[in-house]
């Protein structure tokens, strides 16, 4: 289970069609619906600087948030839909998606690599180059991992990981279809120069 799920702090919104939603705008709010989950749909505004925040981060529409809404429980939601302005490109409503516990999301899962110690090409001078610090995953809502784990152990100069060569969480699977990386063990550029010079003199 993920750690840290962010907070997304909204509040209901009385009116609701375009006047409302107008007022929200210039009240310095952004109208929202959230929708979803067996329940009626909740009318919200969200503080405008608080959301262009969050979208400015990235990854908006791939973040599961726990929206607290006052005078409601806490729901988990993620973004559907953002609408903006055409000519300004600021947001001006947001569509949220209520998750059940056994709602099927793709999110971003960090990538932590351990054992470095372990990894003969890195204790040589190599250089562990990461090329996905997360990967997008179809995870369960009500059981999302925290993070994606790679074990360096054994690793030599040269040696790259791949996806399928990760275990992943249980009931997650990769979004990409192909098995892409992750990540690769380089030579150093000194290393990598005293070999092409080995090479060239056992040619001789």
């Amino acid at each position: 289970m993920a750690g840290e799920i962010p907070d997304l702090v909204a509040s209901e919104r009385t009116g609701t069609g375009k006047g409302a939603a107008r007022q929200s705008r210039r009240d310095g709010m952004v109208p929202g619906i959230v929708f979803g989950g067996e329940k009626d749909p909740l009318p919200i505004n969200i503080p405008f600087n608080e959301l262009l925040k969050r979208l400015k981060a990235g990854r908006f529409k791939s973040t599961l948030f726990n929206l607290k809404v006052e005078g409601h429980d806490d729901v988990r939601v993620i973004c559907r839909d953002v609408q903006r302005d055409v000519v300004k490109d600021l947001p001006t409503h947001v569509d949220f998606l209520r998750l059940r516990r056994t709602t099927k999301v793709n999110l971003f899962i960090p990538v932590e690599f351990i054992n470095e110690d372990a990894a003969p090409g890195i204790k040589r001078g190599g250089m562990l180059t990461v090329v996905r610090p997360e990967v997008e995953l179809i995870v369960t809502a009500g059981d999302i991992p925290e993070k994606v784990t790679v074990d360096l152990t054994g690793l030599k100069i040269g040696d790259i990981v791949h996806i399928n060569d990760v275990p992943l969480p249980e009931g997650s699977k990769p979004t990409i279809d192909r098995n892409f990386v992750i990540a690769n063990i380089s030579a150093p550029s000194g290393l990598a120069a005293s070999d092409d010079e080995a090479e060239e003199g056992g040619e001789e």
